[in-house]
């Protein structure tokens, strides 16, 4: 990259925060709230970035969007996700969707939907979960899809808490194409359109009081052959490659929110002013500062490092995992000690502290929680270890 390229990504990279501070903050509470005036902000939104040429950054340029790597993109990726509402007002949030439709969707999938996916005209979502199968254990699915005469299949079951299911046009269901619930084999990612018969959004499921998370039924929905996603059987390969990505950028959007709370922190500390004087001269606030600072510090390195792993397309699950597990942990403990030092005001409604707390505390379940990527990761590490050749301990 030529010092030209890197001040003009540095100059992107501001823009992007500033709309992020400027239209996307001042607005957090209304589209917090869901709706139909939340609906229609949301779309304003997206028109002002469009035509800033903010839009879909990470996104194909060939469909409508900026066309950027993704190692570049990371930096974008937590500047945008300083509010849970940045990467949906910005266009990013399908990226996850288009990425699995244009590796592994049919061509009439990526012909009929990827232009609607990129331009935002089309809204997405991906159903994994299911009320009597916890996240962890996908082989437990019980939503089966049957095929039908003509080479169609029949979907049948229930899924919950599934991100934005409320409005969105199109669904990725994990369901069961063979075998029985506990077969590791036998499951498939289908595309279902939301306007079919017999698809159901049974009700809103708020998360420590925040909307966005629905539980929806597919009551015998025809869907076409050629919306499988990838090959039968292929739905777990396709997940953990999704799934690396999502929970990287999801780790990189956490440290912009971290960051936001922790400029909070530095500003009532600076700010606030009490009998004896500022609370930036009071060494347990300055302790929380530097622990703040301090988890911040630690947790970027590990972020940005898995994000290179996996735009190169190498292995990162252990990177993936401490990434994860390190960024929840971060948004949480940074939230909750800037929460502290505001008092009471941090606690109501004109900080967006409660909600980035809120934030951290679900990020911890979210995406697999902390104990399945501790596990995992040591699992993996020892792993290593037990086949790869012992290390010297003789002094050199």
């Amino acid at each position: 990259m030529t010092d030209h390229d890197v001040t003009d990504f540095d100059l992107l990279r501001k823009r992007v925060s500033s709309f992020v501070r400027d239209r996307v903050f001042p607005v957090e509470q209304v589209l917090d709230a869901g709706g139909p005036p939340a609906g229609d902000l949301r779309e304003r939104l997206r028109e002002e970035a469009r035509k800033a040429g903010l839009w879909a950054l990470p996104l194909p340029a060939e469909l409508g969007g900026g066309g950027l790597p993704l190692s570049a993109y990371a930096s974008l990726a937590e500047a945008e996700g300083a509010s849970d509402h940045g990467p949906a007002a910005l266009g990013s949030a399908s990226l996850l969707d288009a990425t699995m439709l244009a590796r592994h969707g049919s061509a009439r999938v990526r012909s009929a939907y990827l232009p609607g996916v990129v331009s935002g005209g089309l809204h997405t979502c991906y159903a994994m979960t299911e009320p009597d199968a916890p996240g962890t254990e996908p082989a437990l699915t019980a939503t089966r899809a049957e095929r039908l005469p003509g080479g169609g299949w029949l979907v049948t079951g229930r899924k919950w808490f599934v991100s934005n299911a409320g409005h969105a046009d199109l669904v990725t269901v994990l369901a069961r194409t063979s075998g029985s619930p506990g077969d590791r084999t036998g499951l498939s990612l289908l595309l279902v359109p939301t306007a079919s018969p017999g698809f159901r959004v049974l009700r809103e499921l708020p998360i420590l009081g925040a909307t966005g998370q629905y539980e929806i039924e597919f009551d015998g929905v025809a869907v076409a052959g050629d919306h499988l996603v990838g090959d039968t059987g292929q739905a777990l390969a396709i997940a953990s490659e999704r799934l690396q990505l999502g929970r990287t950028l999801r780790a990189l959007r956490w440290l912009g929110q971290a960051q936001r709370a922790f400029d909070l922190l530095c500003d009532r500390a600076a700010e606030r002013q009490g009998v004896r004087g500022p609370l930036a001269d009071r060494q347990l606030v300055q302790q929380h500062l530097f622990e703040a600072l301090l988890a911040l510090r630690t947790t970027r390195p590990l972020v940005y490092e898995a994000m290179a792993l996996v735009a190169d397309g190498r292995d990162a699950h252990v990177e993936v995992g401490l990434a994860k597990t390190a960024a929840a942990r971060t948004l949480q403990d940074v939230a909750d000690r800037a929460v502290q030092v505001f008092g009471a005001a941090g606690l109501g409604p004109d900080t967006p502290l409660p909600a980035l707390f809120r934030t951290g505390r679900t990020a911890r379940i979210l995406d697999g929680p902390d104990e399945q990527h501790v596990s995992s990761v040591a699992r993996r590490v020892l792993r290593s270890r037990r086949t790869s050749p012992p290390r010297s301990t003789a002094p050199s």
